[in-house]
């Protein structure tokens, strides 16, 4: 099972998919992928790219047929898409990516790798776990708090990605999956699970071929 964006679904010169715990065969080929480390770093993935791309936790690409994907299990996945430019990112985003606004770092790296505008970018956040399940210390909940001022200890790392991309000035944005620790029969995580968890695969691509 695969997860979709209506938003995304509608761009038909890209495909797209949130990966579950039911997904098989996903990404439909090889990908370029990144040693995630919770990190503000995006990565930019060219002609020649295709699997491990170094340290990193967001990729950018403008190349047809390159599949470039993200691993989650409780952090957020995010799919970025020019439609003008016909140019993708994709973002793993936990607590640290989203207060170190990595959004706004491929937002940046989309304009200066293809002229993309923050106005023309269609953005969609996948399942994430939600403020139901994210009890966080003080330490961290301080962190969220030019969003969320009066949040206490449960964190809201989708609402607060939402938040972000639109005060970027996007207004085309959708945050769909539901919370992970919730969701058992559909979703990894690794707050509910621990060291057993698995990793679900987020992936974009523009697609070869499409006018």
């Amino acid at each position: 099972m695969i997860l979709r964006a209506a938003n995304l679904s509608a761009l038909k010169w890209l495909e797209h998919g949130f990966g579950t715990r039911l997904s098989v065969d996903w990404p439909p080929e090889p990908y370029a992928n990144l040693r995630q480390v919770h990190s503000d770093i995006v990565v930019s993935a060219g002609a020649e790219a295709c699997g491990f791309l170094g340290d990193g936790d967001g990729l950018v690409t403008a190349t047809p047929g390159l599949w470039i994907g993200v691993r989650t299990a409780d952090c957020a996945p995010v799919i970025l898409a020019d439609p003008v430019r016909r140019a993708v990112a994709v973002i793993h985003a936990g607590w640290r990516g989203t207060v170190g606004m990595i959004v706004a770092r491929a937002v940046a790296r989309m304009g200066a790798e293809f002229g993309s505008r923050a106005a023309d970018l269609v953005g969609a956040v996948g399942p994430t776990i939600g403020p139901c399940c994210y009890e966080v210390g003080p330490e961290v909940a301080r962190q969220f708090a030019p969003w969320w001022p009066d949040a206490g200890d449960h964190v809201d790392i989708g609402g607060t990605l939402r938040l972000q991309l639109t005060e970027l000035g996007l207004e085309q944005i959708e945050v769909t999956g539901g919370c992970t620790r919730c969701g058992s029969d559909r979703y990894h995580s690794f707050r509910r699970d621990g060291a057993a968890s698995g990793r679900m695969i987020s992936a974009v691509q523009v697609n070869l071929g499409v006018d």
